[in-house]
């Protein structure tokens, strides 16, 4: 959640303890559902970056405009922040689902509800990551050809790490879902589709 507390300082605290199991190759709970969240952060902080350089030159937007850009950017960023320590927990609940006794039918039936529940809940983790993460890139895409031309090079680093961050989440939601039945999972692979369309 996105406060008054959460300054860049919270979040790059909150950050490293995943962001190193993310660079820890022989760690296999936190991987590329975190990676593209935290690859939209980036882009959003980016964004935010190129918004704040963009006032006080008199360019087409308007410094309101610029304003606003900067403001959801910074809430955006902080969103998929969190997002990327979401998406390493709810991994956590694949696990522990998977791990349920199954020695009787009462049980194997108990441990396949668990596990169908804890694969929808770690698809929409990188689902509101993936939505978040075409936010960030509608917005840098208002922002090309209409901001600081100085920034110009760190504008399109964050169009492609938006841009990443949309791709590797929706691929996400298709991993978690792709097995299951239900019209929830359905929905989940339509809307993976649909943010892919966005890219």
């Amino acid at each position: 959640m996105v406060d008054e507390e959460t300054t860049p300082d919270v979040l790059a605290a909150s950050l490293q303890p995943v962001l190193a199991r993310i660079l820890d190759a022989g760690e296999a709970t936190t991987g590329g559902g975190s990676a593209a969240a935290l690859s939209g952060a980036m882009a959003a902080g980016l964004l935010g970056m190129v918004a704040r350089l963009s006032t006080g030159k008199e360019l087409e937007l308007g410094d309101e405009r610029y304003q606003q850009v900067a403001g959801e950017a910074a809430e955006l960023c902080a969103g998929l922040a969190f997002g990327a320590a979401e998406d390493a927990a709810a991994y956590g609940l694949i696990k522990a689902a998977y791990a349920r006794p199954r020695d009787s039918e009462e049980e194997r039936a108990a441990r396949h509800a668990a596990i169908h529940d804890a694969l929808i809940a770690a698809a929409e983790v990188p689902r509101d990551n993936a939505v978040a993460c075409a936010r960030v890139l509608d917005l840098c895409r208002e922002l090309v050809g209409r901001s600081n031309e100085s920034a110009a090079s760190d504008l399109a680093v964050a169009l492609e790490l938006a841009r990443a961050g949309v791709v590797g989440c929706a691929g996400n939601i298709d991993v978690n879902v792709a097995m299951l039945e239900g019209e929830r999972a359905a929905a989940l692979l339509r809307e993976a589709g649909e943010l892919r369309a966005r890219c």
